[in-house]
């Protein structure tokens, strides 16, 4: 019998959403592919250091010790890695204890044919291409931060203390993940409203449509797929902790909670902020990653804390 990964929730992660390549991939840019492949082969016996996603993968992994009969979490490293240049990676993988068995390796071919041959729940890449293919594909994704990972990772990702990683204290023992609304848990038609016709349109809208549900967006799949995670793993203690951190304000909550409620679907913490800058809030929450559709508050908490950005569809795939 074939494994099955149906009943699992199937994260995508490239090798630089994982570990940190900065170094790797400036070389890559400014020398090439075969000063790239060589670095890496000679390098291959050197631990990376960990990545804007790793705490989020590593504390996602740790949830299959809440289950005896399967794993609940499966990992996929998709990568434009070349098999002969990937060993460095598999060996950072069991350096760190990563249950993380199964990887597509494409010598720089495009991933775009394979991100539905497995049933992903979410896709995390520092290549915007891959993942511009995962939102058109209907496929949950995040164009993960790198810049200003180096400054801020001894603050926010991890402690390298004897092979542990000592999380954030506002984030002990849970898996905390942040999302914005509008563009990312639902689609963007209020958000074009605001951007066509100004704040009030937008407030005049959101009120008068107060009781309709909102449309579905790229992450509500993702959020949901949560939500059942954290009924099965039970509501006392929970492993899982997510947060909507939002521009929006009253008027415009109203169709937020009501949207939530009719998803059968809550989030643990809810921010309406008003434009506020998002990155104190986040920073406080302890979020191990947030998913913003506006660069501009991706970069800001970038600073903080981990942050993907969530790319709007295509035309041709609206």
């Amino acid at each position: 019998m074939s494994y099955n990964l149906d009943k699992k929730m199937v994260i995508g992660v490239s090798s630089r959403a994982l570990f940190d390549l900065t170094v790797e991939n400036e070389i890559f840019e400014k020398q090439g592919l075969e000063a790239y492949c060589s670095y890496q082969v000679e390098h291959e016996q050197d631990i990376l250091k960990p990545g804007p996603g790793f705490r989020l993968i590593k504390s996602l992994l740790k949830l299959n010790e809440y289950s005896s009969e399967h794993n609940l979490i499966e990992v996929i490293i998709m990568s434009h890695n070349s098999p002969n240049t990937a060993l460095r990676v598999f060996n950072t993988i069991a350096h760190y204890g990563l249950p993380i068995t199964r990887s597509v390796l494409v010598s720089g071919a495009s991933l775009a044919p394979y991100l539905n041959a497995f049933p992903i729940d979410l896709f995390l890449s520092a290549c915007e291409e891959d993942v511009q293919c995962a939102i058109d594909s209907g496929i949950a994704a995040g164009i993960i931060c790198t810049e200003g990972m180096q400054d801020s990772r001894m603050k926010q990702e991890a402690a390298m203390v004897d092979n542990r990683i000592i999380p954030m204290p506002q984030a002990a023992g849970q898996i905390r993940i942040a999302f914005d609304g509008d563009a990312v848990l639902f689609t963007d038609e209020s958000e074009q409203i605001f951007q066509e016709k100004g704040l009030d349109a937008f407030e005049e809208n959101e009120k008068t449509h107060a009781k309709e549900p909102l449309a579905e967006g790229p992450f509500a799949s993702f959020l949901k797929k949560l939500a059942a995670l954290q009924r099965q793993l039970g509501t006392e203690d929970c492993p899982i902790r997510t947060a909507l951190v939002t521009s929006r304000s009253a008027p415009a909550h109203e169709r937020v909670i009501r949207t939530m409620r009719a998803w059968n679907v809550w989030v643990d913490e809810a921010f309406f902020l008003g434009g506020l800058d998002k990155r104190e809030f986040l920073k406080a929450f302890g979020a191990q990653i947030f998913f913003d559709d506006q660069k501009v508050h991706t970069q800001s908490a970038a600073q903080a804390v981990p942050a993907a950005r969530v790319p709007y569809k295509t035309v041709a795939a609206r």
